[in-house]
């Protein structure tokens, strides 16, 4: 579930959890302090900070306004976002939500799975969603190919797995 996922179903639950959930999403989904979002959506730094104090109950313009600026930064809006597809464990690993390359700025969005059909289904869902290119392992890397119009990459993890391979060494002992 992406970050504007999280913030629409919250708002239907409390105006607690709603709060709490903005919260968590601005400072560490998206990595930005109150003020930027603030910013960037056109939401009034004292508007959103008392959302997010309890002062203030949001109304609708600004739950969409707060939704539609989440989706802008994290490039669903458009479409402009490598989808990542690997197991939590790894996903956790990726600190950097945008990465600058070449000059570029790109947002990544993950997709979590445990097991191929999942990661097949992922690779879909992400297509859909509107990525521009997808990184997954190389034992799925092959299928999704055959099924998506956009460019696969496949993870090498060559350092992890020496890392791997000196672990169960250690514990074959």
């Amino acid at each position: 579930m992406n970050s504007a996922e999280k913030v629409t179903r919250s708002a239907f639950e409390s105006d607690e959890v709603f709060r709490e959930t903005l919260s968590k999403v601005i400072k560490d989904d998206l990595d930005m302090t109150a003020a930027e979002f603030s910013e960037i959506s056109g939401i009034p730094a004292s508007t959103l900070y008392k959302i997010l104090s309890g002062h203030r109950d949001p109304n609708m313009r600004t739950v969409r306004e707060i939704v539609r600026t989440i989706k802008k930064i994290e490039g669903v809006e458009h479409g402009e976002f490598i989808a990542v597809i690997a197991a939590r464990p790894v996903l956790d690993s990726i600190i950097e939500k945008k990465m600058n390359i070449d000059g570029q700025l790109i947002t990544i969005r993950e997709y979590s799975a445990t097991s191929m059909e999942e990661a097949i289904v992922a690779a879909i869902r992400a297509e859909r969603d509107g990525a521009t290119s997808l990184v997954c392992a190389p034992i799925v890397s092959p299928t999704v190919e055959k099924v998506l119009t956009i460019p696969v990459a496949t993870i090498m993890p060559r350092e992890s797995l020496i890392t791997a391979i000196k672990l169960a060494a250690k514990k074959m002992r």
